[in-house]
């Protein structure tokens, strides 16, 4: 079994306790606004393109056969024409193309994520499975998960909670810690900023809180679009609703999602502006007034 990972990050600090590895896979049901992993939206590999390492060498243009790449005016590089064949990235010397996403087994993952596994020992870490959204490729996050979970890791998903509910529950047993979204509230507002209605969210916040899953609900905090009382107050209602929740984890805006879009050819046309320290403590202290769980900024 093979699934498509975009990225295997080590020495994570900020995806679950400890030391970690985050493994990153593709695909994701959402179509968040602010998307902070925009690479990670489709399930297909894709090319990712940085014009300021080009040289404008040529060689990619000399292989190509749909002549995706053009030396007229500058590099210009038509992804219409594109099929992914991979072999302009085998001649760019310069590193300014390089595909976004592979196909890697179970096995091949955890190699990597076992290697730094005496770092997961002494610091109570373990292995974190991102995306995009994990569920998303369901089947394989499973058996990655088994694996990790055979070798005695301590495993985390950070999830959007958008899956059926047999998906998420079948994968349970072997997932210490949920790193669970929750992004807006209200449907309305909930479909603008994400595309996806948010009852199937819900519930499954509940499911995996009533089949004894801990979670970490985490709460990405985008000025002009969530950041009201309204949603504060709903998040504290949230904590002390559902017992298995363990925290609170406050994310603040951050822009980094634009460059990525543009690199695969994207446009991320939602801008915000990163909060303030002191608006982000008024946000952590308002909601941490009104819960007995801990509420923290990431």
């Amino acid at each position: 079994m093979t699934g498509c990972v975009f990225n295997i990050q080590k020495f994570s600090i900020h995806d679950g306790p400890g030391i970690r590895t985050t493994v990153f896979l593709k695909g994701c049901p959402l179509r968040c606004l602010w998307c902070h992993n925009p690479e990670g939206l489709s399930r297909e590999r894709e090319i990712e393109y940085e014009p300021t390492k080009c040289i404008l060498c040529g060689a990619c243009g000399g292989v190509c056969e749909n002549h995706a790449f053009s030396e007229e005016s500058g590099h210009l590089y038509a992804r219409e024409s594109c099929t992914r064949c991979g072999r302009c990235l085998e001649r760019c010397v310069a590193g300014a193309l390089k595909f976004v996403g592979n196909d890697m087994t179970v096995e091949q993952v955890m190699k990597k994520v076992l290697s730094d596994k005496i770092f997961y020992e002494t610091s109570g870490g373990g292995m974190t499975v991102s995306g995009g959204e994990p569920f998303y490729q369901h089947e394989f996050t499973t058996e990655l998960l088994k694996a990790a979970k055979a070798e005695g890791l301590h495993t985390a998903v950070e999830t959007s909670g958008f899956c059926r509910t047999e998906i998420i529950l079948a994968a349970l047993p072997c997932i210490d810690l949920f790193l669970f979204d929750y992004k807006a509230t209200g449907d309305e507002l909930h479909r603008k900023l994400t595309g996806v209605p948010q009852a199937p969210i819900l519930d499954n916040l509940r499911a995996v809180s009533d089949a004894g899953g801990k979670i970490v609900l985490r709460c990405p905090i985008i000025p002009g679009a969530n950041d009201t009382e309204e949603h504060f107050a709903a998040i504290a209602a949230l904590a002390e609703e559902i017992s298995g929740i363990e925290h609170v984890d406050l994310e603040p805006y951050h822009p980094l999602g634009t460059g990525k879009a543009e690199k695969i050819g994207k446009v991320q046309e939602f801008v915000s502006k990163i909060p303030e320290k002191d608006r982000m403590e008024e946000i952590r202290s308002y909601i941490a007034g009104c819960t007995s769980k801990p509420v923290k900024i990431s």
